[in-house]
């Protein structure tokens, strides 16, 4: 590793003066000192003190391959060289960004055919509503512009998609806007009571429906949410729910559009989560995984029968972006999804990879004291805290308690996150069975310490 030109102190106090942090206390963070991430490669990350930590979230769920790869790398550099950058204004576009459609299109299911680019997911969101609320003007149904999320969803941090999401303490700092509903999460740990899984899905699914009556389907344009929650806690719906969802999106004619930002490239072991789950949405969001996180950049992908109304009917399309479809970014992108394709990473998850890590987290949690239940597909999963298994119970402190393990987790060399009661994990789509191991036995320190050090056990 590089030396670092600045010792740990002197890096963390220099953060603190300068930088203010994501989704946090900031003064609480100045005191204790950030961590600072030196290198990266494979799995694993290296502090400026040398201290090693294997990356149990995939940096933000977006590093599928790992860090470090040369491909990856030498693709930047080669468009860096050739052509570091230039715009989708003035009537121009660039090879790198035609040929990443061409990729693109060739592994989404065919029923999409055009693509917005963006720098983000959030970013891709926010086009979403404006994309969606103009679909609908062009029909003439100007009205139908009400998006409803879910309670608890995750869409990014920008107004809208703040707005759109479901985060409480989110629209308390102004992220809340008009024309903006939710309906409940499909939580069934928490919400199911005394129903059956396949009963609690189709209850949370008709909260859809209510809503739309509620608030007039004339007026409603769009449903919006995440196969599986993600930053809300990997929280994977009854099997029984999104076949529902999808019917009364199509009765009621409200589009149903799928946040893929995390889900997508692999996660669950398909190329998109929506597969994974069986429903058609009419748009995708999508980000994180299409560049591994190398670079930034995210997306809006439309089905065919949306776009041909907006290229067809809509006339001038009054958006854009500078850093739309950057040709480094595509030139990653094109890197990182031929390395996916190729070396079959996606299939290996679905076959492989992913059915060992999802048993060996039962086999080493199932009869666990603290963990009521085990929640994923591929390599994505969240463990649930619990006092009382037989009843769900949730203990009262379960952020505090998830936190702590957290944060013994990173003591023991482990990045994973903690949600409400729940600890999230999601490796690289390129781990293997020992890093797996070592992803499983790391949380299981950090779960049975937490149980110790908080008088749990």
């Amino acid at each position: 590793m590089t030396a670092p030109q600045h010792t740990t102190s002197q890096y963390q106090a220099l953060d603190a003066a300068h930088h203010i942090h994501a989704f946090l206390d900031q003064k609480a963070l100045n005191a204790q000192g950030a961590l600072v991430i030196a290198k990266g490669q494979g799995l694993h990350l290296w502090d400026t003190d040398g201290k090693r930590y294997l990356d149990g979230m995939s940096g933000l769920w977006c590093t599928a391959l790992g860090y470090g790869r040369a491909d990856l790398n030498a693709a930047a550099t080669r468009q860096l060289a050739e052509l570091p950058y230039y715009n989708l204004f003035f009537h121009t576009t660039h090879p790198r960004v035609i040929e990443l459609s061409e990729l693109l299109f060739s592994l989404l299911p065919k029923h999409y055919s055009h693509a917005i680019y963006t720098n983000s997911g959030s970013e891709a969101n926010e086009v979403l509503i404006r994309t969606v609320r103009r679909y609908w003007q062009i029909l003439g149904q100007p009205q139908k512009k009400v998006m409803i999320g879910r309670w608890n969803g995750y869409h990014g941090s920008t107004l809208g998609s703040t707005a759109l999401g479901g985060m409480g303490f989110m629209h308390e700092m102004g992220g809340m806007l008009p024309d903006f509903a939710h309906i409940g999460e499909p939580y069934y740990f928490a919400a199911g009571g005394e129903l059956s899984e396949a009963e609690f899905g189709l209850k949370a699914a008709r909260e859809l429906e209510a809503k739309i009556l509620e608030l007039g389907a004339e007026n409603v344009a769009a449903f919006v949410a995440e196969p599986f929650q993600g930053a809300g806690g990997m929280i994977f719906p009854p099997t029984s729910y999104w076949a529902e969802v999808q019917r009364i999106c199509r009765q009621y004619d409200v589009l149903l559009c799928a946040d893929e930002v995390i889900g997508g490239f692999g996660r669950t072991g398909e190329w998109f989560a929506h597969q994974h789950f069986g429903f058609q949405p009419d748009t995708l969001t999508i980000a994180k995984g299409l560049t591994s996180g190398y670079i930034p950049m995210g997306g809006l992908v439309l089905s065919a029968r949306m776009a041909e109304v907006l290229v067809q009917q809509g006339g001038l399309f009054a958006h854009g972006l500078t850093y739309s479809g950057h040709p480094v970014a595509a030139a990653v992108a094109i890197a990182n999804l031929t390395a996916l394709r190729d070396e079959k990473i996606v299939e290996t998850v679905k076959n492989d990879s992913g059915p060992y890590l999802q048993k060996l987290l039962r086999e080493t949690f199932a009869e666990h004291p603290l963990i009521a239940e085990i929640q994923g597909s591929g390599l994505v999963a969240a463990l649930q805290f619990a006092e009382d298994k037989a009843t769900r119970k949730r203990f009262a402190n379960e952020h505090d308690i998830a936190w702590h393990c957290r944060t013994v987790g990173f003591d023991e060399g482990l990045i994973i996150r903690s949600t409400l009661g729940r600890m999230i994990m999601a490796p690289a789509l390129v781990a293997s069975h020992a890093e797996l191991d070592e992803l499983v036995d790391k949380t299981r320190r950090a779960v049975d310490r937490t149980g110790r050090e908080l008088n749990l056990l």
